[in-house]
């Protein structure tokens, strides 16, 4: 009889937490119990797993000693608290904050991209990447282990669903009031979302950057193991629901040509190639990515300005693939190695 594990989401009614329930009934990962966890005052409602009803339990109270994986995406401060117990409980935690990624003893795995990096874990904790980095990934390993990539531009057009709930309802209240012709009053944002931009995400650290971007720089050298990559990134805040967009500019140390980097992209495992020289020919957030597994690119051209110079399209939706996805992905790295259960479930 094949393994089952108790599997526990922490934060499992936010937008990221209900996604990773459905996609662990959708992949039929092999659970014995399901634990959904979250505050206080979502405890005691019922959430949705495959054809079932769970019970809302809460956090703050829950005893982990007989969890086998935690999937975590509670928000930072919830992380730092609850996943070293339950790591210490003897679960492995797989968690989608900041908090643990740049860690030395915490491995930064991309599902498709470093896998091996998943089976070392002294802390029992694994890191899932920022979500702008993590559709970045698929693109960028085979480029850069066959071409070796020494500088990327990018800039990211990121969704209001990458702030949450909130940000979703704020971006909907605020075209609503903007087509009635009524005043509005940003309150998740800065400013005004609706029918605008805004060239800021997360706080401003002293290079002018801001940490949104610099995570890109810190995780883009940590997963491909190579410190020596220059990333030069501006995030974008846009008003579209779903799906993270970015306009990538890569400089190789060996020429790669349009054609060599479809072929790589063709058979990249979690990319999928759009680019065709037509109108609606690539990839955008709503015709492509919205609820779809696949990381897609299109646009690819040789940049005409530099002499090892590629650009590049990538889409994918931001809370499927850049943040439940992988981390039910990694949960299954750990069935493939073999990870024994603490009970063995029926």
């Amino acid at each position: 009889m094949s393994n089952k594990y108790k599997v526990a989401v922490v934060g499992a009614t936010g937008a990221v937490g209900e996604v990773m329930l459905s996609i662990l009934a959708e992949r039929k990962f092999p659970i014995s119990e399901l634990v959904a966890l979250a505050s206080e005052r979502s405890a005691g409602s019922h959430i949705d797993f495959g054809d079932d009803e769970v019970l809302v339990q809460d956090l703050a109270n829950f005893d982990p000693s007989s969890v086998d994986i935690a999937l975590f995406s509670a928000g930072g401060a919830t992380s730092k608290e609850y996943a070293p117990k339950f790591a210490a409980a003897g679960a492995v935690v797989i968690d989608n904050s900041s908090t643990f990624r740049y860690d030395d003893d915490v491995p930064l795995v991309v599902s498709e991209v470093n896998p091996d990096a998943a089976k070392n874990r002294p802390r029992g904790i694994i890191a899932n990447p920022n979500c702008s980095t993590m559709q970045l990934m698929p693109v960028l390993a085979p480029i850069h282990r066959e071409y070796g990539i020494e500088r990327v531009n990018v800039a990211t057009y990121q969704s209001v669903s990458g702030g949450g709930r909130s940000a979703m309802e704020e971006l909907g209240r605020q075209t609503a009031e903007l087509l009635s012709f009524q005043d509005i009053e940003p309150k998740k944002f800065p400013v005004q979302i609706a029918f605008n931009l805004i060239p800021h995400i997360d706080e401003f650290q002293p290079n002018g950057y801001t940490k949104e971007e610099m995570k890109l720089v810190w995780e883009t050298q940590k997963i491909l193991g190579d410190s020596t990559i220059q990333v030069n990134p501006t995030a974008v805040r846009v008003p579209v629901f779903f799906g993270h967009s970015e306009a990538v500019n890569i400089e190789t140390k060996h020429k790669i040509t349009v054609e060599q980097a479809r072929a790589l992209l063709d058979k990249a495992a979690g990319v999928e190639v759009v680019d065709e020289h037509k109108a609606g020919g690539y990839p955008t957030p709503v015709t492509h990515a919205s609820g779809k597994d696949p990381v897609f690119v299109g646009r690819i051209r040789e940049d005409f300005s530099h002499p090892r110079g590629l650009n590049l399209w990538v889409v994918a939706d931001n809370i499927r693939k850049g943040a439940a996805l992988n981390a039910v992905q990694i949960a299954e790295l750990l069935v493939a190695e073999g990870l024994p259960p603490k009970a063995t479930g029926g």
